[in-house]
């Protein structure tokens, strides 16, 4: 049964539906962990606070997940959902119904952070049913590394066909941390894969490595195959599929609509959390540059913030907001969003939105931390935002503004 979370005006979220922005303090969120530190540029952190009001109504439409991690509509009615324990789900959008368990997915290590993660429909789902999904692989005597892999839905949503591995991380690691991973087509049908560097000191050095892919995006064709355009294309300066490289953990992606260009956020250590615009070879510093400091109160490698041929992040947060995934909001059901940023928060929880003026973040609105740690926000078919709740009773939860 459908259950409203927020059930009258009083108890919900107040924000004013007049679309206008106002030069305002930045987002109460606490001191720095590294206070010592400071932006590259003027509005790199702690962007005004967005001032426009819109009561929010989140409904809770599925319950009793086990920790959703990836969400992916297939129309109107139904939904794919994973669980990270490696159970991937359809969830009737009327009803709320969960399926059972669909078969046919591969072994999955599901420890720590690790399990299924993303789930992404093929560009022509509509033509032959096929469906795209990331997990950590076991590799034997405790390594792991984040899989793609494909298979083919049956008709009747209960079995995955023709499974396949179209990508694996090199090196694999024995490690139950930093994963990645969101899968994000592009326009011409490449998918980009984020992927994480496993967290342990040893392997983090290896984001800086073009002959690994710990700690970078990679971009690759439907099958798994190289673009002939990706920047080590031939192997030589570095492997073929990487399209950039030293990041930490990246776990949300989405394209500009305008633009089609790829948009990237990540988890930095205590603080430090980034969003960039990922170029193709471009080096984004992880572990050599970064915000915030380790989460012993030690800084990373030699504390640099800023050094010559690493780029800088759009924007970084410290203290963080663990982001998840994240959508650029295109829709009708929010006046005035268009455009703008909506970022799932695992700390302090609820959902972040963030408004652009080109390149750069304008301002910052913290929305519905009453809903606690969110994985994944999305853009539904009908213009809600539809998010996943962390939790081991996790929801799939609809969002629309109150007065509709």
């Amino acid at each position: 049964m459908i259950r409203n979370l927020v059930t009258s005006s009083s108890t919900a979220l107040l924000l004013s539906l007049s679309g206008e922005t106002l030069a305002q303090e930045p987002v109460h969120s606490g001191p720095p962990n590294a206070p010592g530190q400071t932006p590259a540029f003027e509005g790199q952190t702690r962007a005004p606070a967005i001032e426009d009001r819109i009561a929010l109504t989140p409904t809770t439409i599925a319950q009793g997940l086990a920790h959703p991690w990836g969400l992916a509509f297939v129309d109107n009615g139904m939904a794919l959902v994973t669980e990270r324990p490696g159970r991937l789900r359809t969830v009737d959008l009327e009803s709320g119904t969960l399926s059972a368990p669909i078969e046919g997915l591969p072994e999955i290590d599901a420890r720590g952070q690790g399990g299924l993660l993303d789930v992404a429909l093929d560009p022509d789902f509509a033509g032959n049913r096929r469906i795209y999904f990331s997990y950590a692989e076991p590799r034997g005597d405790g390594e792991n590394g984040t899989a793609v892999a494909r298979g083919v839905l049956s008709q009747d949503d209960s079995r995955l066909t023709n499974v396949e591995v179209i990508f694996r991380q090199t090196p694999a690691w024995d490690s139950t941390k930093h994963f990645g991973s969101t899968l994000t087509w592009d326009a011409e049908g490449r998918l980009y894969v984020t992927l994480g560097e496993r967290s342990l000191p040893e392997p983090r050095q290896l984001a800086q490595d073009l002959n690994a892919h710990l700690g970078k995006v990679v971009r690759i064709n439907a099958d798994g195959s190289i673009p002939e355009d990706n920047p080590f294309a031939d192997g030589n300066a570095g492997l073929a599929e990487i399209w950039s490289y030293g990041h930490r953990n990246v776990q949300g992606a989405a394209l500009e609509p305008t633009s089609g260009r790829l948009w990237t956020i990540e988890h930095g250590p205590k603080g430090g959390d980034e969003l960039n615009r990922p170029e193709a070879g471009n080096n984004y510093g992880w572990p050599v540059i970064t915000y915030g400091e380790d989460y012993s109160g030690a800084p990373i490698g030699d504390g640099l913030t800023a050094k010559e041929g690493m780029e800088q992040p759009v924007y970084y947060w410290d203290p963080v907001i663990a982001p998840g995934d994240m959508a650029f909001y295109e829709g009708e059901r929010f006046p005035g969003w268009q455009g703008d940023l909506i970022i799932a928060s695992l700390s302090p929880g609820g959902l972040v939105r963030l408004t652009l003026d080109g390149e750069r973040v304008s301002g910052e609105q913290r929305l519905l931390p009453s809903l606690g740690r969110v994985r994944d926000v999305t853009e539904g078919p009908d213009g809600a935002l539809w998010v996943l709740t962390d939790a081991s009773n996790g929801a799939l939860i609809r969002i629309v503004p109150e007065d509709e």
